[in-house]
């Protein structure tokens, strides 16, 4: 190990390919001219041997020289036929002998008249054949064209054409130097693109080692899986690429959220992929989550989005804080705003000399504010419901709207955390939208009303208004994600959520045709205290 870590650190990634790919082609290289060197050395042996055996034909079907066996002294006439040939042709030696291998031609006079050496005569003497072979003989290692002389029908002699060894073997390395040297052309082209390859890589993977690109995946890996947000991918199809275990405990139920899935039916009809988002509050799967989205783009074309998000629960108490600091805010912000104007009023009667007049404005907003308190108080047991009806009438006042609670309105049960949570979420959102409900109207014209009970097994909350109401056909839509009948940006998000949140509870919100407007119902199921 300790070995191979020496190893992998002398090279760098470029140095490691150019060395692995310029030893790749250098050993196909020196197998494929192993294997042409072989086939040029066959052929060069084998086109001497074709040349040998065609001057061997060539002189044996002389007639004078198969005449010459039968006089007294062939040797004197072999040998003047057969030397002017030897001199115009590429062989060696040109020996002609007869049935017992004795010489009738040498290109060394002085050998005429010995045995033939190499002892391959037999097949060409006795059977006739034509043949090539490959002997040592006195001028050494040569390939050799045996052809039989005949002389009247019958073989009188052998005629045996030489090419020495050593010319073939000259021959074979003139023609395996161009070999060589196109090889060598083609290991510097590949050692050349080699480094034109590696530099390609190394440019594609930001000029990094492959071991800082395993630990910088690590590391990603285990950010990845290790961080409590939920964070999926996908490509421009919509199918999921990457999703964490953060996402699949997310969306634990969820069939389609799996790698290789379809995101597009857990989003909503109006969010789809490749809109950027931060911070959109939705439904997806069956989970409340707040939830972002970028879009990837590749060479200019939408490549897929990564969507990241969280469970609402999760941050429920860090976001209901910041959404009572809100209302706390608005209702200091509506109370300020109320108790400039009636300091405005009160100043205006004592400038104008009315002191009588100031003091009864007073006393009179003074009853008014006491007996909407008192009632609220008397009524509505819980504290943080309280503030925010408070809030809502302050509100009210602000848009010129009227907020009336039903005097018989009542409420005692104390609500778990819980559910005191999914009612603030639900009842703030229902009012809200009643008073975007009813601003196109008149003045005078614009009330939204508030009833509330513990009778019964459940806590009721019912919100009606003289907005007009809701057209039937979009009934079965009013609680679906992205549904709004209200223009803009980010509508359609409040009644999904309310019943979301509610549902948590084991709670729901119906709506109702009203006599002037829309009609919502809160329910929330009483806790049964355990039996002592």
């Amino acid at each position: 190990m300790e070995k191979r870590n020496i190893l992998s650190g002398r090279f760098s990634l470029r140095g490691k390919m150019i060395l692995l790919i310029s030893l790749l082609i250098a050993a196909v290289s020196l197998l494929f001219a192993s294997l042409l060197y072989d086939l040029i050395s066959d052929t060069v042996e084998d086109q001497a041997g074709k040349r040998a055996i065609s001057i061997a034909h060539s002189v044996a079907e002389i007639p004078e020289l198969q005449d010459a066996f039968s006089l007294e002294d062939p040797a004197s006439v072999i040998q003047d036929i057969v030397t002017p040939i030897l001199e115009k042709t590429e062989a060696e030696f040109i020996v002609v002998g007869n049935l017992d291998g004795i010489r009738y031609s040498h290109p060394e006079p002085e050998k005429i008249g010995e045995e033939m050496v190499g002892g391959d005569n037999e097949r060409a003497l006795r059977f006739g054949e034509s043949y090539i072979s490959k002997k040592r003989g006195t001028l050494g290692l040569s390939i050799r064209g045996k052809v039989p002389v005949y002389h009247e029908g019958e073989i009188v002699g052998v005629v045996s054409v030489g090419i020495l060894n050593d010319s073939v073997q000259t021959l074979i390395e003139q023609r395996a130097r161009s070999l060589w040297l196109t090889l060598g052309l083609i290991l510097l082209i590949g050692i050349i693109g080699a480094v034109a390859i590696s530099n390609y890589i190394k440019r594609l993977l930001g000029n990094k080692e492959p071991e800082e690109i395993s630990d910088l995946y690590s590391r990603q890996e285990a950010i990845l899986q290790s961080t409590h947000e939920g964070i999926l991918a996908t490509d421009a199809n919509g199918r999921i690429t990457l999703i964490n275990t953060a996402a699949s405990q997310i969306l634990n139920g969820s069939p389609e959220m799996v790698q290789g899935g379809s995101i597009d039916r857990l989003l909503p009809p109006n969010i789809g992929l490749g809109r950027e988002y931060q911070g959109r509050e939705m439904v997806l799967g069956n989970q409340t989550v707040l939830a972002n989205q970028t879009p990837l783009s590749g060479s200019g074309t939408y490549a897929g989005s990564v969507i990241t998000f969280q469970r609402k629960s999760e941050i429920q108490k860090i976001t209901e804080e910041l959404s009572r600091i809100r209302q706390y805010a608005n209702t200091q912000r509506a109370q300020t705003h109320e108790h400039s104007n009636k300091m405005h009023v009160i100043l205006g009667l004592l400038m104008n000399g009315r002191p009588e007049e100031a003091i009864d404005y007073i006393q009179k907003e003074n009853n008014v504010k006491h007996s909407q308190l008192k009632f609220l108080e008397d009524r509505l047991s819980d504290p943080l419901i309280q503030a925010l009806l408070q809030g809502k009438q302050i509100r009210a006042e602000e848009l010129g709207v009227k907020l009336f609670i039903n005097p018989d309105s009542r409420l005692s049960h104390e609500l778990s955390e819980e559910q005191q949570d999914a009612v603030l979420t639900a009842l703030g959102n229902v009012i809200e939208n009643a008073f975007d409900a009813v601003r196109g109207k008149a003045d005078g014209e614009r009330a939204v009303s508030v009833y509330f009970t513990d009778l019964g097994n459940d806590v009721l909350f019912e919100v009606e208004d003289t907005g007009g109401g809701v057209a039937p056909s979009t009934f079965s839509h009013l609680f679906e994600q992205g549904f709004s009948t209200k223009n803009g940006e980010g509508r359609g998000i409040g009644l999904a959520l309310s019943r979301q949140s509610l549902a948590e509870a084991g709670g729901e919100i119906t709506y109702e045709e009203g006599e002037d407007g829309a009609c919502f119902i809160i329910s929330i199921p009483k806790e049964e205290e355990e039996e002592s």
